[in-house]
């Protein structure tokens, strides 16, 4: 029996946490299948309760094996930050810094932003995911994030939210096409016509088909692609219209014979957020990856605020 259990046996759980494997889970361990499952075992009978359920079809976490996980994230996360701590006085830093956003902060702002940190960082890497904003708070709150942009404001045990930029989402259409004769809109007005999106796979594709659905209607996706200037080009090409964030919209107006319009509802105009659970617990070049997204925010709002006052 164990009298104990180390890092290891803590990196394992998480790694069968996301993998709900255990054979790839002690793969992305670097053991063995009997060592990973023997670990398991002298676990469950040191801590005296089940950690996976275990069936044919692989492995799920128990209510116990769900709060292990929770905690040696917690570990793992504060080794992380240790060993990041002291490389800072090292000549360079060498780490892994989880990043999740949104569609549009994965698109339109993050890509420039990482191009900077990277090239000062050329020993940090970074794991980029898109996922829809409440699945982002939720993985910064559980620790599978070390840092989220996202459209909420609030949510998730333990998380601070610090100001990012607006996101606006605006309707496209062709020129020539009855809803452009309009200026603004209310998307259920949209629902009758075509749609072009992103994959199934973006977090946009999955907003809009639950606004759609709010409404009491459903999307009718025409085609879907993977840019959103490939979803302009189509637009132009009269293909369909679509709904997409109001910088991607603008870069193409002026080349395409598009029309873009706002949308009259609400959640059309959203405030994005940075989210991490604690800045000071996170690693020394997670951290400035934060400073950099905070100055980003506050570069945006200067902006913002010189072309209102020339306006």
């Amino acid at each position: 029996m164990a009298t104990h259990f180390d890092l290891t046996d803590m990196q394992l759980m998480v790694n069968v946490a996301g993998a709900l494997s255990l054979t790839r889970a002690a793969e992305r361990t670097f053991l063995s299948l009997p060592a990973a499952s023997n670990r398991v075992k002298n676990l469950e009978q040191y801590l005296g309760t089940a950690l996976l359920y275990r069936t044919s079809q692989g492995v799920t976490l128990t209510p116990s094996g769900d709060e292990f996980v929770r905690h040696a994230r917690i570990v793992l996360r504060q080794i992380q930050q240790l060993r990041g701590d002291i490389q800072e006085y090292a000549r360079g830093i060498k780490g892994l810094v989880r990043l999740y956003a949104n569609t549009t902060a994965m698109n339109e702002f993050i890509p420039r932003l990482l191009e900077q940190f990277l090239v000062t960082h050329p020993d940090v890497n970074v794991e980029l995911r898109e996922r829809l904003s409440y699945h982002v708070v939720k993985a910064v709150a559980d620790g599978t994030a070390d840092i989220g942009v996202t459209a909420q404001d609030s949510g998730g045990a333990g998380v601070e939210f610090l100001p990012f930029r607006t996101d606006r989402l605006v309707l496209v259409t062709h020129k020539t096409h009855p809803l452009a004769m309009r200026d603004t809109h209310r998307f259920e007005d949209t629902l009758d016509y075509n749609f072009i999106s992103l994959p199934e796979s973006s977090a946009i594709h999955s907003f809009l088909i639950n606004a759609a659905e709010d409404s009491g209607r459903v999307l009718n996706l025409r085609v879907e692609v993977g840019s959103f200037e490939t979803v302009c080009r189509l637009v132009a090409a009269q293909v369909g219209i679509s709904v997409i964030p109001e910088s991607a919209a603008l870069r193409h107006v002026a080349t395409l014979p598009i029309k873009v319009m706002r949308l009259t509802d609400p959640w059309s105009l959203r405030r994005l957020h940075i989210c991490v659970r604690r800045p000071s617990e996170l690693p020394v070049f997670a951290r400035e990856l934060v400073d950099l997204l905070v100055l980003e925010s506050a570069a945006s709002e200067s902006d913002a605020a010189v072309t209102l006052t020339r306006d």
